[in-house]
């Protein structure tokens, strides 16, 4: 274990290992487990992966409910040495089916409801269950230590929504991680004392923050439960919970359901947003519940390795940088460079869209076709265009103004509205359908309106479910005869958003 090389992202699990075996790694619901049990389930499962997969395999599926089984499963795949590909047992098969197939998936490590879901994809792929971990043969099977991997070998592969009506695969690095935690170490003062939430599924890439950042430092992960969100400020207490890290919509949850009374959440230190844009009233609100804990607007897409840019709250100076009632998204992580794109194409020096080059950056996606017009190369190096306009504040922070393009975010979810439309189009009797988000006091909503044979919308949601996850699911349909058009004659998106609003 000692020759592990500290670029390899289970070195940081490794690390917690070596200085705590004993303590809690992980716990969820009632169930906890230590660094060491942790180390011992994951090398068995991963020798026990390697045995099934022949040759050994370049990506390994997490195909899991949300248990400890599936935390264990994450550690696993990465100690086989492979590239972690994290999915979704809920998800819609046919997804499901095409994600296994883009990453190159040969070997399955799953619980009983992910093996339900593989089975039915039809796909000839060898699972590993929780199970063969745990056994005599599971301890035969059992690495002695994680095989080694190069910096440029793939860490993990995670999908975000894709323009094309298909998902897009984005690899991310072993040195892109080593990089980015490394900041992390620096910027937080995370220790083994520290309990950090778990609120994201684990493939959406915030969740490797959460486990990542607290294995790094022996800390425990706790898994946030449903049922936890009605009385938020009593939960965390209850846990000690001094890390909490979710998109900005659990600040708007909190207050309808339990209210977030002042100093209501005395053991946070940290309080941690991102997914999509942070209202300044929320920071303000949740500030004020947490009022010993520092806050942090940390901002960044997938493609750039969790996040890449971060405002740490003070309620003396942050409230004056807020632009269109949102809070900055901060500095970018330094070790990177950025600019931003005018209309023309050309380097504007306060307003335009957000490209950024470092270490952080993605290689590519698995599917190169899906990179068009996302990469630019200039001066000597290749630029993400994050598709996000920004404005330069005083001293260097970046202000988020909105996006250029029809992705919008979904209660942390990236979704792009022409995949949303295209699954709408695959309804029974649905001619054609324009799909515009709607702005609520608990985030954004998407709402469709389609051509065609007027239908239930029980019958087009039922459908819809077949073929994209809950995140991207609409919250309305609307049949209309023809979609008006604008002057140009394109079909007018802004009067059909206007359509959507709800009436006060």
């Amino acid at each position: 274990m000692d020759s592990i090389a500290e670029h390899a992202l289970y070195a940081r699990f490794l690390r917690g290992l070596r200085a705590f075996p004993r303590r809690p790694a992980l716990r969820v619901g009632t169930r906890t487990v230590s660094y060491e049990e942790a180390h011992e389930t994951a090398l068995r499962w991963s020798g026990a992966a390697l045995a099934a997969a022949t040759p050994p395999p370049r990506a390994v599926g997490v195909l899991t409910g949300r248990s400890t089984d599936a935390y264990l499963a994450v550690l696993a795949a990465l100690y086989t040495g492979a590239a972690v590909v994290p999915l979704h047992a809920e998800f819609p098969v046919e997804r499901t089916r095409e994600m296994l197939r883009a990453a190159g998936v040969s070997v399955v490590l799953a619980d009983e409801q992910g093996l339900a879901t593989l089975a039915a994809t039809g796909l000839d792929l060898p699972a590993v269950p929780a199970a063969a971990a745990r056994g005599p043969a599971g301890r035969a099977a059992g690495l002695a230590a994680p095989r080694p991997v190069a910096p440029d070998d793939t860490a993990y592969v995670l999908f975000t929504s894709g323009s094309t009506g298909r998902p897009k695969g984005v690899p991310i690095t072993h040195a892109n991680t080593a990089h980015y935690f490394g900041l992390m170490d620096r910027r937080y003062d995370f220790n083994e004392t520290d309990v950090f939430s778990q609120t994201f599924d684990l493939n959406f890439d915030c969740a490797m923050f959460d486990l990542f950042c607290a294995w790094g430092a022996g800390a425990r992960v706790q898994a946030i439960p449903p049922l936890a969100y009605r009385d938020l400020p009593d939960f965390l207490t209850e846990c000690g919970m001094t890390v909490w890290f979710s998109t900005p919509s659990v600040v708007a949850l909190s207050r309808r359901l339990s209210g977030l009374v002042a100093d209501s959440m005395p053991t946070l230190r940290w309080s941690l947003f991102a997914g999509e844009a942070l209202r300044q009233a929320d920071a303000e609100e949740w500030q004020r519940a947490a009022s010993r804990s520092t806050l942090e607007n940390i901002y960044g897409p997938t493609e750039l390795t969790i996040t890449i840019a971060g405002h740490r709250w003070d309620p003396e100076r942050s409230p004056a940088r807020c632009v269109n009632g949102l809070v900055p998204i901060g500095a970018v992580h330094a070790g990177h460079d950025h600019l931003l794109l005018g209309p023309d194409g050309g380097v504007d020096p306060t307003e335009g869209e957000l490209c950024v080059c470092g270490p952080q950056t993605t290689p590519g996606y698995l599917d190169p076709r899906d990179g068009e017009g996302r990469f630019l190369e200039r001066a000597g190096a290749v630029w993400y265009r994050t598709g996000d306009r920004v404005r330069r504040l005083d001293g260097g922070e970046l202000a988020y103004l909105g996006r250029l393009d029809a992705q919008v975010q979904v209660q942390g979810w990236r979704v792009e509205l022409a995949e949303v439309e295209a699954a709408a189009r695959t309804c029974d009797g649905v001619e054609d359908a324009v799909v515009v988000p709607r702005s609520t006091e608990d985030g954004t909503e998407l709402v469709v309106f389609y051509t065609g044979v007027p239908t239930a919308p029980a019958v087009l949601a039922r459908r819809m479910r077949e073929v994209l996850p809950k995140g991207m699911l609409p919250r309305e349909y609307h049949h209309l005869a023809e979609f008006p058009l604008n002057a140009n004659r394109k079909i007018d998106r802004r009067h059909l958003a206007g359509q959507a609003v709800r009436p006060d």
